[in-house]
């Protein structure tokens, strides 16, 4: 890893900026004197504005996009359309926006000489039991007639077109793979955050499976922070990184605690054979081994589940427009 200098403003684009991840970033970038510009089909809504300039538009539109791309340096391309509800009802637009839009982006940062951050997933690695799971790792997946394959094989190749740009074309690009991002703003569709919404409406909490299954936690400004590294770090550039917490928590530990910062007892369990059938198929870990991250961007996970988990309670409870959302679950 190069020695770290001072931050020189940049003339940034980030895609998908009003989303959950794109709408913490693009706030850290502004603090930090970048120039920047949003480009979503979604307009962002109250301080998000201020110092920003926002251009709504479809990713699937190159000649919008193009416009948008000029002048920038650094490309943030975090747009795609992401969540089991969204698999599950919208497979194929899932892998139009996520393929398609992902082209679109790589194309214009050619032209501009724009360097690329790809924010991709931890659902790339599919259900391959060798965890933790480093950069390299096989990706084992289901059958193409389950929808809830799509969106990991619309982001490995969205994967594959980004380094593909980088070796025919030149192009500058990183990858970072994001492992249960949870925080302010996420859309109650998440364990994380339909849990916390339900609760503090007063619905019961839901699990799935009994909640056996195991996941890795990282709060928003851990991701955030390790997607910064990845762009600002030269020794980065043509590499892809886990981003995410190593500690190992099983959904049903991740609910419970839930439950003791909202003051919530009820809780019910769904069996997703019964509820979702062959479309879905869930994952009994997920771990990623974030050493590469630690050794290249120097970057660790520092807010601890408990931590992040009041953070985001104490949000939610002060944000009624949040509560007023409609629940976004998949049962």
């Amino acid at each position: 890893m190069s020695q770290r200098t001072p931050h020189t403003p940049q003339r940034v684009l980030v895609t998908g900026g009003t989303g959950f991840v794109g709408h913490h970033l693009v706030e850290r970038l502004r603090d930090r004197g970048d120039d920047v510009t949003v480009f979503d089909a979604t307009a962002p809504r109250g301080a998000l504005r201020e110092g920003v300039r926002v251009v709504e538009g479809d990713l699937r539109d190159e000649t919008a996009f193009a416009k948008a791309a000029r002048g920038a340096e650094v490309i943030y391309h975090l747009a795609a359309v992401v969540g089991v509800d969204q698999y599950l009802a919208r497979p194929l637009d899932v892998i139009d926006i996520n393929f398609s839009g992902t082209r679109t982006v790589l194309e214009a940062a050619t032209r501009e000489g724009a360097k690329v951050v790809l924010a991709s997933t931890s659902e790339v690695f599919g259900k391959n039991p060798a965890v933790p799971w480093h950069e390299d790792a096989d990706r084992v997946l289901g059958s193409t007639a389950s929808d809830r394959w799509s969106y990991s094989s619309s982001k490995a190749l969205a994967e594959h077109l980004t380094f593909a740009f980088a070796r025919q074309h030149g192009l500058t690009a990183t990858i970072v793979r994001y492992f249960n991002a949870y925080g302010p703003r996420q859309r109650p569709a998440y364990i994380v955050s339909r849990s916390i919404h339900r609760a503090l409406n007063g619905r019961p909490l839901v699990v799935y499976d009994e909640g056996r299954q195991t996941r890795c936690f990282t709060f928003i400004d851990d991701a955030v922070a390790g997607t910064l590294r990845a762009a600002d770090e030269p020794a980065a550039d043509g590499e892809a990184f886990n981003i995410g917490s190593m500690v190992e928590t099983t959904v049903g530990s991740l609910v419970g605690l839930v439950a003791e910062l909202t003051g919530t007892t009820s809780v019910v369990d769904v069996d997703t054979a019964t509820a979702l059938g062959r479309a879905y198929e869930d994952l009994g870990r997920r771990v990623p081994d974030n050493a590469k991250a630690a050794r290249v961007l120097g970057w660790r996970p520092e807010t601890s589940l408990r931590d992040g988990l009041t953070k985001t309670v104490e949000w939610a409870r002060a944000s009624d427009w949040w509560l007023a959302l409609p629940d976004s679950g998949a049962e």
